[in-house]
């Protein structure tokens, strides 16, 4: 009776269609910071380019690149003043052309980012409506009339502040859920979407793989914007209770998967939040608006309530609990996409690990557990080599809209200027832009100019030169990691078989086996300080990866780990 449960549950979970990227491993790009060329400071398509024989010898199949369109950078980029242009820092459609050319020669595919909420308030769109507030391109955004002279509703903008910023000569107000200089897109007009759809396609006609799709919850509006409770002081609620509210989202979202991606098989990650009960594999499924989405329940749970500033420390057993939750929600139903940071985030070493993990092993250790997960791998640039957060002496350090919004807002309910700085260190987009760290030469090798954002100190200790030459660093452990994931001998377990926790309520370890009809692999990791026995139903054949090169007796049923031990066995 056993068995045949056992192969009922594995026929659910192997129930999915079988897709050409799952047994991909992805590597995001921050362009900006990630090798400049040409001096200027600034990372560009050129030093992407120098670069792809790194990524294929890492094992990297996919790279999604941050936005590169041609951009103001109020927001880093993602404010597209045209999205047919590359931006003139990163340089020209031809070297984009090269980079795709080149990628594909090394077995590499180009994922872009796709910025659809919003544009830039320098887009032509927006230049036009302003000059003509009662004309088409008003139409293209939400141009709306104002309540007893103030704002149509009291959203709070996810960059603090409110939601609406006066039309100029008018009694209007435009909506932009992030900065002013982001004016949303108004998706109910079908001539916002023509334009959007034309410019997807024209990219996945140039040979793109697919797009990454930010904020894109957003796009659906309450039209009516109700005010909600004030939830702070400043009498205004966040944008997200009217996104949570409303209805029909999916109607957009199929019809933009119809005329656009699913004509090219395209693959797509969305970034979702606020998704409601019971949509899972709507957004994700196998017929799916996306092909997959980030998990975002660890980051959900360390997330403050009002801020940066009233943001607690990580607790492992609420973290564990919320990966385990998503691997199983999913399991037979949608593969997610596996982080433990990207831009938008600080760096995962420096947040999800204790201060006595945040070493090679702690780092090889938190990069094991995520990488054997169901699901796609996504590596953010720096993570490979266990880049940390950049601790800043001043906010004017920082470049960076969110973090100077979150500095103030420490301030105001009585944080000292230090404590705000310390609240930055921990949190801000900012850990996560730091220039790569290539080698010891100054600026880590990333420029020889004077870079964008300064390099964190600690490049001479963490960089790619050194740790290439050393067999046991956490490089060549992300290597060896991707190998095995990707190895014909346990890809099937790893890309496609069962995900089952274990000791579940255990406060220092994180295990789980990976299985098959035919095979099974465990993954255990001690994230405790002191060392500790794990058991095991079935004995050991093999050791399959181990962050301290460990050995073990062939047949044994018990191992002992020290702390900060992860090691990958097949039974």
């Amino acid at each position: 009776m056993y068995n045949v449960i056992r192969v009922l549950q594995q026929l659910e979970v192997t129930a999915m269609n079988r897709k050409w990227w799952h047994e991909k491993v992805a590597y995001q790009i921050y362009p900006k910071s990630f090798m400049d060329s040409n001096g200027d400071g600034i990372g560009d398509l050129k030093g992407v380019i120098r670069k792809l024989d790194y990524l294929k010898e890492l094992g990297i199949d996919l790279i999604w690149l941050s936005p590169i369109y041609q951009s103001p950078f109020i927001d880093q980029g993602y404010d597209i003043s045209d999205y047919y242009k590359i931006a003139e820092e990163f340089g020209t459609m031809e070297e984009f052309d090269l980079l795709l050319k080149e990628a594909k020669e090394r077995g590499i595919q180009i994922v872009m980012d796709l910025v659809i909420n919003h544009c830039s308030s320098d887009h032509v769109w927006f230049k036009k409506a302003l000059a003509d507030p009662e004309g088409e391109y008003a139409d293209y955004f939400y141009f709306v009339k104002g309540k007893n002279g103030n704002p149509p509703s009291n959203y709070r903008s996810y960059f603090g502040g409110s939601t609406w910023e006066p039309v100029p000569g008018t009694d209007k107000y435009y909506l932009h859920l992030f900065a002013k200089e982001q004016p949303d897109l108004n998706w109910e007009n079908p001539k916002v979407r023509e334009e959007l759809f034309g410019m997807v396609n024209w990219w996945l006609d140039k040979g793109i793989a697919g797009f990454r799709i930010d904020a894109i919850i957003n796009i659906k509006k309450d039209l009516a914007f109700p005010d909600f409770e004030p939830d702070g002081p400043d009498g205004m609620c966040r944008a997200t209770r009217m996104v949570e509210e409303v209805e029909g989202i999916g109607e957009l979202l199929g019809e933009l998967k119809r005329e656009t991606f699913a004509k090219h098989d395209a693959f797509t990650v969305g970034e979702v939040f606020n998704m409601k009960d019971g949509e899972l594999e709507e957004f994700v499924g196998d017929d799916g608006y996306f092909s997959t989405m980030f998990d975002f329940a660890p980051h959900v749970q360390t997330s403050g309530e009002h801020g940066w500033y009233d943001t607690g420390d990580v607790d492992f057993l609420t973290w564990k609990r919320a990966i385990i939750n998503s691997q199983l929600e999913c399991q037979g139903k949608a593969y997610l996409a596996n982080i433990i940071e990207n831009h938008d985030e600080p760096r995962g070493a420096s947040r999800y690990l204790p201060e006595y993990a945040r070493t090679p092993d702690g780092t090889k250790m938190l990069g094991t557990v995520s990488v054997l997960l169901r699901g796609i791998p996504f590596i953010y640039q720096g993570q490979e080599i266990g880049m940390q957060n950049c601790r800043r002496e001043d906010i004017n350090d920082y470049d960076d809209i969110d973090t100077y919004n979150q500095f103030h807002l420490a301030l105001e309910t009585g944080l000292t200027k230090e404590q705000a700085l310390e609240v930055c260190y921990k949190y801000s987009r900012d850990n996560a832009r730091t220039p790569m760290q290539w080698d010891t030469t100054e600026n880590a090798g990333f420029t020889k100019g004077t870079p964008w954002l300064s390099v964190n100190e600690n490049y001479r200790k963490i960089n790619v030169a050194v740790q290439d030459k050393d067999e046991d660093s956490v490089l060549n452990y992300y290597r060896r990691l991707i190998r095995l994931r990707k190895s014909e001998e346990w890809k099937e377990v790893f890309v496609y078989g069962e995900f089952v926790p274990m000791y579940e309520e255990d406060e220092k370890i994180f295990a789980y086996e990976r299985r098959t009809e035919e095979k099974s692999a465990i993954v255990f990791a001690n994230f405790g300080q002191e060392a500790v026995t794990v058991e095991l139903k079935e004995k050991v054949k093999e050791v399959l990866l181990s962050n301290k090169n460990r050995s073990v007796e062939k047949g044994i049923d018990r191992i002992s780990l020290e702390a900060c031990e992860v090691i990958v066995v097949s039974v």
